[in-house]
């Protein structure tokens, strides 16, 4: 194996843990198709594994190539997406479906570039894409990587609201020169990051580089930047769209405004936000007064 830039084992160690300590799931399966692997990645934004692997499953079961749900309304994507969150995504996943099937003859592409050009597909979701499911060296800056690699090498509580240069730098500077090495490096040290360096209540007697920590070192300094909000929910423009696009998501015909308004008691957010589905093409009025999935 060879290492770039690894004078104390940081990248050697965090494999080894990774293999004794992983967790077993289906998208790291070596049989998971790269279609699998993308949309595990589109549904794990911002939601946590144990809410995505039952509608992972179902969806896979329902739709196991882009295909297949290129084949079907982008309505019905909304639909399997659930109760997810930023149901935004099941769209984006519906038009790279869509994309993947008239571009790349109905095969998730390999490379980072070809990943970058489909719809909804970020900087970090190509490279994940890229290491994960093709085996490919590439940067994979998730929120937990960088908080990892902020703390050992940066001996930085959390990172920047996004991500700096300096950061893409320090993570190239240890990633490993062989390809297969470096994508495992690339999902091993999230998982550290996911299960043991967590962002409250990290647990440091597990971790496999304690000792080369700076932020621990250095005595655990408070995260010194802009205030770190938390996400509320009650109340909030987000929770009304839910209540509104679940109405339309349990429904198999069209919704009629008297039904959405005894779902959210404000008038001015109710519209509101039934105007800001519609803009997000979650919704589509039907007739007078009625509203359906896309």
């Amino acid at each position: 194996m060879t290492i770039r830039t690894d004078p104390a084992g940081l990248t050697s160690r965090v494999i080894a843990w990774y293999d004794e300590h992983q967790r077993d799931l289906p998208w790291r399966d070596p049989a998971a198709s790269p279609w699998a692997v993308m949309v595990s990645e589109f549904m794990l934004q911002q939601t946590p594994v144990a809410r995505v692997l039952p509608v992972w499953a179902q969806w896979l079961d329902r739709w196991p190539t882009p295909a297949a749900l290129a084949a079907e309304p982008a309505g019905e994507a909304v639909r399997a997406w659930g109760r997810l969150g930023y149901p935004r995504r099941a769209l984006r996943l519906h038009a790279a479906a869509t994309e993947i099937e008239r571009v790349h003859d109905g095969e998730v592409p390999s490379t980072y570039d070809e990943l970058l050009t489909l719809p909804g597909v970020g900087d970090y979701t190509a490279a994940a894409i890229s290491a994960f499911a093709f085996g490919r060296r590439q940067v994979v800056l998730d929120t937990n990587v960088r908080r990892v690699l902020g703390r050992v090498r940066g001996g930085e509580e959390f990172p920047a609201a996004s991500v700096t240069r300096a950061e893409r730098e320090r993570a190239a500077a240890v990633l490993p020169d062989d390809e297969p090495t470096a994508a495992t490096w690339s999902v091993a040290v999230m998982e550290l990051g996911a299960v043991v360096c967590t962002a409250s209540s990290p647990r440091c007697a597990d971790c496999p580089v304690t000792d080369l920590c700076a932020w621990r070192a250095a005595g655990y300094p408070a995260y010194d930047g802009p205030p770190r909000r938390g996400q509320t929910y009650d109340g909030t423009d987000r929770q009304c769209r839910g209540r509104i696009l679940a109405l339309a998501r349990d429904a198999h015909e069209p919704v009629h405004r008297s039904r959405i308004e005894a779902v959210w008691p404000s008038a001015e957010q109710r519209d509101r936000c039934l105007a800001s589905l519609v803009h997000d093409g979650l919704l589509v009025r039907v007739g007078t007064g009625a509203y359906a999935l896309p």
